[in-house]
């Protein structure tokens, strides 16, 4: 049996939608779709039922998928196994949000680290429930959640159900941040509403269920939006394009002067964000993610530090 096909109808059971599913692990629906009917072939029985909230999981699909996440459990045990004595080689999997602190703390972390005996490393860039997912199920050794403060109960509750285990890294507000030659970049106070006839840019997987995004009426709305999948995108239209603007955690200062950017406090209600760094309830730290924590605490005191 393909274990990623239990990975698939483990993320459908969670998220309660097939189309969410799909989204989530980066594949069309009709190919998720045809993946779990090959596998409810292959089992002789339904997995999930259509119902007016979605799919649900039938009676023999609740067992299966229990018994199927202490099999995904058990392979995660084993890679983590041999993460750790298999090989002299480093192997490390992170997975991130998409916020360029984050990425200057992973930057520095690599710089230090042994090369020696060789290293196989990961970054995966993705939103809260796919580096859940990761983290849980995927043998991922950490990652870093971002969710909007309204939501923390939501997952919170998430972490405890996926068996993990968490440390906070910051609690921030996102900023605006736009080129230095945008219309707005000289102003001294913004306000959302000086927002509605410009070009928002903003990520397309982030339009998940319970997350809400800054709540605002004028700039809910925005007659103009791009979405991106990748932060190097993101920046190639913010430097290239005056007139395009973003919300962001805050941006190293370094990296603003590279690209001929701005950040810039904007005041809008629920603006609230945090940061945790998120691990199994049974993982080991090991030595090379105390160095990875530190580098991302670092990094975090240095972005905090710029001025607007």
């Amino acid at each position: 049996m393909n274990t990623t096909y239990l990975n698939y109808a483990l993320e459908i059971e969670r998220v309660g939608s097939i189309s969410q599913a799909a989204q989530n692990l980066y594949m069309a629906q009709p190919n998720l779709s045809k993946a779990i009917r090959e596998l409810e072939k292959e089992l002789g029985f339904t997995i999930f039922k259509r119902t007016a909230k979605g799919v649900r999981p039938t009676e023999a699909g609740t067992e299966f998928l229990y018994h199927a996440r202490q099999i995904m459990e058990q392979v995660s045990a084993v890679e983590r196994i041999s993460q750790r004595i298999g090989t002299d080689k480093l192997k490390y999997k992170i997975s991130i949000p998409r916020g360029s602190y984050i990425v200057d703390g992973f930057t520095s972390f690599l710089s230090e680290l042994e090369l020696e005996k060789g290293m196989e490393v990961t970054i995966n860039e993705t939103n809260a429930l796919g580096t859940i997912s990761n983290v849980a199920d995927r043998g991922y050794n950490l990652g870093i959640i971002r969710y909007q403060m309204l939501d923390e109960t939501h997952y919170l509750t998430m972490l405890k159900n996926n068996h993990l285990t968490y440390e906070t890294i910051w609690e921030f507000e996102y900023v605006l941040v736009m080129s230095k030659n945008h219309p707005l970049a000289n102003k001294e106070t913004i306000t959302p509403e000086d927002l509605s006839e410009y070009t928002k840019i903003t990520h397309g997987d982030i339009e998940l269920p319970h997350v809400r995004r800054i709540n605002h009426e004028a700039e809910m709305t925005p007659r103009n939006v791009i979405y991106v999948y990748e932060r190097g995108s993101q920046f190639d239209l913010l430097t290239n394009v005056p007139t395009t603007y973003m919300w962001v955690s805050p941006i190293p200062q370094k990296l603003l002067d590279k690209l001929q950017l701005v950040q810039r406090i904007c005041r809008a209600e629920d603006n609230l964000y945090k940061d945790v760094m998120i691990f199994r309830e049974d993982y080991h730290i090991t030595e090379h993610d105390r160095l990875f924590q530190k580098k991302i605490y670092e990094s975090k005191v240095d972005v905090s530090m710029t001025g607007m």
